[in-house]
């Protein structure tokens, strides 16, 4: 049987954790991204800036109470990406290995 390679993109822990993340509970904030993941903001910013060049997230900056306030949304392609991989990732699992 021939593998599939994972997604590199998706397969760092942090940007697979804020992906998976996402699919289960939609939109949310960089607070509670930070808080779910227990990333730095830095190491977040910088995570979720390769996940948006590659079109997987989409990241909007308000102001809320006078503070910056960053919503990060999945976008359809993220989604189809994060299903490619978790499907790949079943295959690995489920191959019975050769006698």
């Amino acid at each position: 049987m021939t593998y599939k390679e994972l997604n590199p993109l998706l397969h760092s822990q942090l940007r697979l954790a804020v992906m998976s993340y996402l699919v289960a509970n939609g939109d949310t904030d960089f607070k509670t991204l930070q808080q779910e993941t227990g990333a730095t903001p830095g190491n977040l910013s910088v995570q979720l800036r390769k996940l948006e060049e590659a079109g997987y997230v989409k990241i909007e900056k308000t102001f809320k109470d006078n503070y910056q306030h960053t919503i990060v949304r999945l976008s359809r392609e993220g989604l189809d990406a994060f299903e490619d991989y978790v499907d790949i990732l079943q295959q690995y699992i489920f191959v019975k290995p050769k006698k």
